[in-house]
């Protein structure tokens, strides 16, 4: 998971200033000096690390920090406080013209960062909310980049405009914003070309697509995996063509997480976007300040909280709520539940967004293969409708049939239908502890 080998690094120094009673100026300096050498190796920007450093440190040694109640709590919260800052502090959103106006975004980018399978996870969201987006096709270099546009885009029901490879960028960007605007779309997404590296041909290419059109907002992808690459890229486009914002992909992978971190601070424009995955939902809103609780251990509820709101329907929860507590729920109320657990980007995420337990390395030892899920929805889709709705019926002879029907061994499906019982009962005991009061909000799903 991104960020984990930096927040491991700064919760060690955290650790240290927390079991101190009084900080002495001495005491700050070394744990600064902690920090620094970590976010050095996170590849952050030096120059970035430096004026951090020098904020943190500026505020820190003050009187009323080092006299303070908890002395070591205040200094992480002005760590807290300076790292929203350098990711930009506020939220910024992506603001649309009025309805009877088509809003342009251009997409630009590098090979390989992700853009194409970005605009159309960028386009699915604007779509549920009720915008009407078109994806425009304008990477005519790329002999799969048309035919990669199009299936994304059939995937997140959005349309798409092609011309073939056989027409220019900017003439292809020009007819289809008039289709657009024909057709009642209010938004426009144009997937220019990508290079191998920053190149003038490239440049030219976007210079004159914002020549020929008002494009409302220039949007660069970049990959998060590539550290201070990134940066450098985004720094490349942002004096050549201008952007007005940043998508980082890839966020979820093995990054070290400075391009997170430095962008902003260095080219002054914004962090829109995260990419958390490969699936054409995993596309976050950027927060600061919740990506800064992230990376220093906190955990993040309020993403969490809409993960949740996102993937389970409240009617369903409520109904799901009875039925734990009844101990009735059957297997097609568990397949439901992996379901949502899977939308809200498996188990990992879950535990990372948890307070306390993100940063918990007991846990972050602990192999949690979401691939193990296969398994048992393997063995649940080989029963009948009669048997998910009543597990009492399965008998020897049917687990048979079901272990046969799902290629795996009769003991897999003995051990799994055990630890189905075992889940009901213990539902019911907690339940039955619980005397029945009623909770307020939303429930994530198995205790989650």
């Amino acid at each position: 998971m991104a960020f984990d080998s930096l927040t491991d690094k700064l919760q060690n120094v955290f650790k240290k200033l927390r079991s101190k009673g009084m900080l002495t100026e001495a005491d700050v300096k070394e744990a600064m000096k902690e920090v620094k050498r970590a976010l050095l190796e996170a590849d952050v920007n030096f120059k970035v690390v430096k004026q951090f450093i020098n904020s943190v440190s500026e505020r820190a040694v003050g009187e009323e920090v080092l006299k303070g109640l908890n002395p070591g709590q205040m200094v992480i919260k002005i760590v807290k406080e300076e790292m929203d800052k350098l990711m930009g502090s506020e939220t910024t959103e992506i603001k649309l013209l009025p309805s009877n106006e088509v809003t342009i975004i251009m997409m630009c980018g590098l090979q390989g960062a992700g853009k194409t399978t970005t605009v159309a996870k960028l386009a699915g969201q604007f779509k549920n909310k009720g915008k009407k987006p078109l994806l425009v096709a304008c990477d005519v270099y790329r002999p799969a980049a048309i035919k990669q546009l199009e299936i994304n885009g059939e995937k997140v029901g959005v349309p798409v405009f092609s011309m073939g490879d056989g027409h220019s960028p900017v003439n292809i960007a020009k007819a289809a914003v008039e289709h657009a605007g024909k057709n009642g779309m209010n938004l426009v997404f144009l997937d220019t070309a990508g290079r191998l590296h920053v190149d003038e041909d490239m440049m030219q290419e976007l210079e004159d697509i914002k020549q020929a059109l008002d494009v409302t907002y220039t949007i660069l992808t970049v990959d998060a995996m590539t550290g201070q690459d990134a940066v450098n890229v985004a720094t490349s486009f942002n004096d050549k063509i201008g952007i007005d914002g940043v998508i980082l992909t890839k966020l979820d992978g093995d990054t070290r997480g400075g391009a997170a971190l430095s962008i902003k601070a260095v080219t002054g424009k914004p962090i829109l976007y995260a990419g958390m995955g490969e699936k054409l939902t995993d596309l976050e809103q950027f927060y600061p300040e919740r990506m800064a609780s992230r990376i220093l251990g906190m955990g993040d509820v309020e993403s969490l909280i809409e993960k949740a709101q996102n993937a389970i329907d409240e009617e369903k929860a409520k109904e799901m709520e009875q039925k734990l507590r009844k101990a009735t729920f059957d297997f097609n109320d568990f397949l439901e539940q992996m379901e949502q657990i899977n939308k809200m980007g498996g188990v990992r995420d879950i535990l990372n967004m948890i307070p306390g337990l993100g940063s918990n390395k007991q846990l972050k030892n602990v192999d949690i293969d979401d691939n193990a899920m296969k398994m048992p929805k393997a063995i649940i889709q080989s029963m009948t409708a009669q048997e998910r709705s009543n597990p009492d019926l399965i008998n020897p002879s049917r687990k048979k049939r079901i272990a046969d029907g799902a290629g795996v061994q009769i003991s897999e499906v003995n051990r799994f239908l055990k630890q189905f019982e075992e889940s009901r009962k213990m539902m019911k005991r907690m339940s039955g502890m619980m005397g029945g009061k009623k909770r307020g909000g939303f429930k994530l799903p198995f205790g989650f």
